[in-house]
């Protein structure tokens, strides 16, 4: 008598159990991420205010964004933004090099400059928003006191991208630090005593052996800022609401002004926003992602 041949299940589940442990996040992440997004896309060839019927205009949105001075000025200030929010990536390996070490009150250090990244991004702009504020600001004091003259930075429309930057650096370089501290903590110890051997130290140490080994954390921490510096919306909202004259508005609020507040209900116009900045979004992330999986094929 021949032995009964096992059930589909049992005959492939090592293959099937991972994909049943997935499930429910893939589906998850199809609803709410991959739908909206194709959602989008196709809203943004109307014309619709979001309750109304909406009306075909095709390619019509995307035109008008080339000749829309608030467009146009929302894109350079996400540039600005991309490139300054980037530092974050330096500036948090470097504090991660100093903190990773065995001395006495290391952890106090490593307590304080994390604290900023646990902070709510609300109460972070509101903490810059006193730190710039005319007559009783402390930075408005401290340039008053060696100048004679104090600097409204929120007020002023050619430094107010600038100082609301700075306020997203600061919680963003403690993440960053977060994630280069956890990846020095998994560099091989053996190299880094067979580079002394070999005479290596110093910057030439940090680029030849550590930095290699650190370059998943460098993948994320680069993937994380470059989000964080697109989307933007909420420090904007906070300190500014886009202003003095529209001067610090980015497309992520932009595109909230034109879709949703009480100047806009453009559904279509913000889409067409939304899917430009995810393009954008896109573009950078595939790059960086590119260029990593070119570095790995080549070892």
């Amino acid at each position: 008598m021949s032995a009964k041949a096992p059930s589909y299940w049992k005959a492939n589940q090592r293959r099937l159990a991972p994909w049943l442990f997935l499930a429910p996040g893939l589906l998850m992440f199809a609803v709410y991420v991959i739908i909206p997004i194709f959602q989008s896309m196709w809203i943004s060839f109307y014309d619709w205010d979001g309750l109304g019927e909406a009306t075909w205009i095709g390619t019509a949105n995307y035109a008008e964004m080339s000749s829309d001075p608030n467009m146009v000025k929302s894109f350079w200030n996400n540039v600005i933004w991309l490139v300054l929010y980037l530092l974050a990536v330096p500036a948090g390996l470097l504090i991660a090099i100093f903190l990773n070490q065995t001395v006495g009150g290391i952890r106090l250090y490593k307590s304080l400059f994390f604290f900023p990244f646990v902070i709510s991004q609300v109460v972070v702009g509101l903490i810059f928003s006193w730190f710039y504020a005319p007559n009783f600001g402390l930075l408005y004091k401290v340039i008053e006191f060696f100048t004679g003259k104090g600097v409204a930075v929120l007020a002023d429309p050619d430094l107010v991208t600038y100082g609301i930057i700075a306020a997203g650096l600061w919680p963003q370089i403690a993440y960053v630090m977060i994630l280069y501290l956890t990846g020095l903590n998994n560099v091989a110890p053996d190299q880094v005593e067979a580079a002394r051997l070999d005479g290596a130290k110093g910057w030439k140490m940090l680029y030849y052996v550590i930095l290699p080994q650190l370059r998943p954390a460098t993948f994320i921490a680069v993937v994380v800022t470059v989000i964080g510096a697109l989307r933007s919306f909420d420090l904007v909202s906070i300190m500014t609401n886009g202003g003095p004259f529209g001067s610090s508005r980015v497309l992520s609020y932009y595109m909230y002004e034109q879709a949703l507040s009480e100047y806009g209900y453009r559904m279509g116009y913000g889409a067409a926003i939304a899917v430009v900045l995810f393009a954008i979004m896109m573009i950078f992330i595939s790059g960086f992602i590119w260029k990593m999986w070119r570095d790995e094929t080549e070892r």
